[in-house]
């Protein structure tokens, strides 16, 4: 399979709505707790833009045969000021999907290696990236990538039923 790695562009919204909202739909399986709607796809990237372009971050996709298969968000962060200055700033992952159907074929690596490779190009020495307890494999592939544990959320129910 042949694909090619580039910046988002307005033409491919309908494809990013519907990755969006598979990659909500993954992870609701996962969670119970995401909105699996084309509102909620519709909503997720315009955040997802919103924060790609305050930090002057990138919104790559991946395309085959004219067809969005992948995208991928990589914002430009500043860690908290109990780290060093130079520990400070990181790139961060914050969205990654691929077409089910096209899984398995290194559209997602090359994702992620082109995030690395634009975070290095701008003096970066970390990328970061969030997995879902659950996401086994999503964990496993990010592993495989390179990446591994910086700390852990927890998180406990107090509300209502």
């Amino acid at each position: 399979m042949s694909f090619t790695i580039r910046q988002a562009e307005a033409r491919d919204r309908e494809a990013l709505i519907a990755l969006f909202q598979a990659l909500n739909s993954h992870e609701n399986a996962i969670t119970g707790d995401r909105r699996t709607d084309r509102s909620g796809a519709e909503e997720t990237l315009a955040e997802s833009q919103g924060q790609v372009e305050r930090s002057d971050g990138v919104f790559l996709v991946a395309e085959s045969a004219g067809r969005v298969v992948g995208l991928m968000t990589l914002t430009f962060e500043e860690g908290p000021v109990y780290l060093q200055a130079e520990a400070r700033p990181y790139a961060h992952i914050g969205d990654l999907v691929v077409v089910e159907s096209e899984r398995q074929k290194g559209i997602g690596r090359a994702l992620m290696t082109a995030a690395e490779e634009h975070a290095a190009s701008r003096g970066y020495r970390e990328v970061t990236i969030g997995v879902l307890v659950g996401n086994t494999s999503a964990e496993a592939a990010y592993a495989r990538q390179g990446f591994q544990p910086l700390g852990l959320n927890l998180v406990k129910a107090i509300g209502p039923d």
